[in-house]
């Protein structure tokens, strides 16, 4: 069994602007592993959110290799992912992408996509959201018309701007441009219970079929306020990061935002699948800004989703990797064993 990996910059297509930090650029690197001639594949991107820079993913791959060559095969490395999740507890975007480049590994050798090999429920195709940065309201509003106009028809709209009104002001704009896109809001945390429920309730009519994370992450009881004061049903995202934060969210939340970057990996995010399904809480699959094979992962698990907001790969200006559909709102599951997906031919 062998590890290898390889790191991309990405470039995104044009800056994304949230309420926390702008972003124009990334690094992927590619886990490669390999065992009895079949490969699998998973991607970390860094973060600095979570601390996650080039040298820290080196750091714990190469720890993860020489740790790994005592478990045995990917058969043995899967019933140890618990503990490669303990071991990378500071990184476990690391973690996630090993456990992905395990699964993908077993999935293509048994010949079964990998929705399949998890016991995921069958997928053909799934709409996506399509993420628009916080800017000025001329901009946005192109871009919806252009997005609508290629197939898009749930949108995700980036909110925090100092002056609330200047959100207010963007969504309904957004809304009288396209009158029947699905349109989900997220502040990323930016408000206090009380600007969130003002927000919210001012936008009532505006037809917002979900808002994530309205408060900073932590606060559960303004988390709790707002849920049950406000129209539309409240995600929560950053307070939804792991398997061991669910129990404590308050049960006026509607969803979880499931992102395998954070929670560590596949197991992980069907263990949350399952909370959420015991617990009648829908589920989203968020992504992080990334390539294909970055995206493919949580698309598998499209089935057991009410949100899609997988469109990391869509954001970036060139995409090394393909198999997930065409940009026209809809992800489509790759033929294929395994993830499906397979490296950009060049022209």
């Amino acid at each position: 069994m062998r590890f290898e990996w390889t790191t991309t910059r990405i470039e995104l297509t044009e800056p994304l602007r949230i309420s926390r930090a702008t972003m124009s650029e990334r690094d992927a690197v590619c886990v490669t592993l390999s065992h009895d001639g079949v490969s699998g594949r998973g991607e970390v991107v860094t973060s600095p959110r979570l601390g996650i820079t080039v040298a820290t993913i080196g750091r714990a791959l190469a720890d993860t290799a020489a740790w790994a060559a005592g478990v045995g095969d990917p058969e043995a490395l899967r019933a140890a992912l618990p503990a490669l999740r303990a071991r990378l507890a500071d990184a476990l975007p690391v973690a996630a992408a090993v456990d992905i480049a395990v699964h993908d590994h077993l999935a293509t050798r048994a010949g079964q996509p990998l929705s399949a090999y998890l016991g995921m429920p069958h997928w053909d195709s799934a709409p996506t959201a399509y993420t628009l940065g916080i800017g000025a309201i001329e901009p946005t509003v192109r871009s919806t018309r252009r997005l609508i106009d290629a197939g898009f028809s749930v949108l995700k709209l980036k909110l925090g701007e100092p002056d609330p009104a200047a959100d207010i002001a963007r969504v309904r704009a957004v809304r009288a441009a396209t009158p029947t896109a699905t349109l989900i809001l997220d502040p990323n945390g930016a408000w206090d219970a009380e600007t969130a429920v003002r927000v919210l309730t001012e936008l009532a009519d505006a037809g917002i079929a979900a808002v994530e994370q309205p408060v900073p992450t932590g606060r559960l009881d303004d988390l709790d306020a707002v849920a049950r004061a406000v129209p539309m049903p409240v995600i929560a995202d950053e307070d939804a990061g792991s398997v061991e934060q669910l129990a404590a969210l308050p049960t006026t939340v509607a969803g979880i935002n499931i992102k395998l970057a954070e929670c560590g990996g596949l197991d992980a995010a069907a263990s949350m699948i399952d909370w959420a399904r015991r617990s009648g809480v829908e589920v989203m699959l968020g992504c992080q800004v990334s390539t294909s094979l970055g995206i493919a992962p949580a698309a598998h698990l499209s089935g057991a989703a009410r949100w899609i907001d997988l469109d990391g790969h869509l954001l970036i200006a060139a995409d090394p990797w393909c198999g997930l559909g065409d940009v026209d709102g809809v992800l489509r599951r790759p033929a294929g064993p395994g993830l499906g997906i397979r490296r950009r031919v060049a022209a």
